[in-house]
């Protein structure tokens, strides 16, 4: 029975679906998927078209909004919304260290862990949409890997969209998994040295504390390991709009003087651990690399692999000279499995996922470029998450596609730039700008 309550200016309904665990199997085993439904008050009982939500990632379940933050207050002006969380997120059938050993041991894990790329997710949307419109299309909007997701909708079932809005999410349609780090690692420089430029001191204050992880045993209150490899890894937070001054603010504050000497305090300990933990979201460090896949070749592990291409990022190599620590970021390692608490009874069950097994293609570009979807997709010219040039480059393949190329915001503008954003792209699939 679904379950109906209200905030300021919404009406709020949860929904829960059965899908299949395979879609090619659709007798076989099941797992179910929770969804929001937002209405605005005024609107609860109008006729209006449907628009689904498909959260960046992978492994983050959707947006908790408390009314008409951001941008669901633009959406709700004409749609009614659904927050989808994603398979394995938020209140959907849970994969994490818990639930997972009920599938037995890594290899079985991995198997079922297999089926939750983007080609899944579309197909869950599909299965679900006849009952939540009653036939009718939607439009679907995606952020970061959810714009991923929203381009292999594109691909295999584009008669479900009416419209498809894009922000943060255009992926090459082409590029291994190794050529995404290889792009990547130089954007994660830049942001770094735009980051020191910006906060000067932050330059030594990096070194001091890279410096006391080597030569110290770290282990955060929640048991997360901090090695530097994990303190550098901090830099995944300079992607975001606020994310640079974040940064400052945790590195200002990072020792204090104890009967011992100095010693990093029990505030940075417990703002790090809260970046660098995987509790809340294990499916991102999981399956991550897979959401790149598209090779009969495994990833084995490449932006580990890669990140040997680029020894700038060395932290024990840099602390010997003089030069500025780099942070890096939007990335998974091995070293991972081994630190995070959440993260280390999953071991076998990752280097399964990127040692022994290829993916299929996740998008068609024979039928994106003969697309009939309207298409507004937002490009951050300075995203550090998503390569520019891969986006424009996937912008120019998809037929009718409009794209907004802009640096006033980062990766995650749809949420800084709310009401707005959505409604440029609303107007841009319209041909109303």
């Amino acid at each position: 029975m679904s379950v109906s309550y209200r905030q300021p200016g919404a009406v709020l309904i949860d929904r829960r679906f059965t899908v299949p665990l395979d879609h090619d199997a659709p007798d076989g085993e099941t797992i179910e998927l929770y969804a929001r439904e937002v209405v605005a008050t005024d609107k609860a009982e109008a006729d209006l078209p449907w628009l689904v939500y498909l959260q960046g990632g992978p492994g983050f379940g959707a947006n908790r909004f408390i009314g008409k933050q951001a941008w669901l207050g633009r959406a709700l002006k004409e749609y009614r919304v659904l927050l989808l969380d994603q398979r394995g997120t938020g209140n959907s059938t849970p994969a994490n260290r818990q639930t997972l050993p009920l599938r037995g041991g890594p290899s079985e894990q991995a198997d079922y862990l297999a089926h939750f790329r983007a080609d899944s997710i579309v197909r869950d949307c599909e299965a679900i949409r006849p009952t939540v419109t009653g036939g009718d299309r939607w439009t679907v909007l995606g952020q970061s890997f959810g714009g991923f997701c929203t381009v292999t909708y594109l691909s295999y079932a584009p008669e479900g969209l009416r419209a498809a809005l894009i922000t943060g999410g255009l992926p090459s349609l082409d590029a291994q998994v190794d050529d995404i780090y290889r792009a990547a690692y130089p954007r994660i420089e830049r942001k770094v040295a735009a980051h020191y430029a910006r906060y000067p001191q932050d330059v030594e204050r990096a070194r001091r504390i890279a410096e006391y992880l080597l030569a110290h045993e770290v282990v955060l209150p929640n048991g997360y390991r901090l090695t530097v490899e994990a303190f550098q890894s901090l830099g995944n937070v300079l992607g975001k709009s606020d994310g640079s001054h974040r940064l400052h603010y945790l590195l200002e504050d990072a020792f204090v003087r104890t009967p011992q000497g100095p010693a990093l305090s029990d505030a940075f300990q417990e703002e790090a651990q809260g970046l660098l933990s995987f509790a809340g979201h294990p499916l991102y460090a999981l399956v991550h690399e897979a959401c790149f896949g598209q090779d009969p070749r495994p990833t084995d592990w490449a932006a580990e692999r890669v990140r040997a291409e680029f020894p700038q990022f060395d932290a024990a190599k840099t602390l010997a000279g003089d030069g500025p620590l780099l942070f890096t970021g939007e990335s998974v390692h091995p070293w991972m499995f081994d630190n995070d608490p959440a993260l280390r009874p999953l071991r076998e069950t990752a280097g399964d996922l990127a040692e022994n097994r290829g993916w299929p293609p996740l998008y068609d570009p024979a039928r994106l470029a003969a697309n009939e979807v309207p298409v507004a997709a937002a490009v951050y010219h300075d995203d550090m998450y998503v390569d520019t040039e891969h986006s424009l480059r996937t912008a120019r393949s998809i037929r009718g596609l409009r794209t907004w190329v802009t640096n006033e915001f980062e990766h995650d503008g749809v949420r800084a730039g709310g009401p707005r954003v959505l409604d440029r792209l609303i107007a841009m699939s319209r041909d109303e700008v």
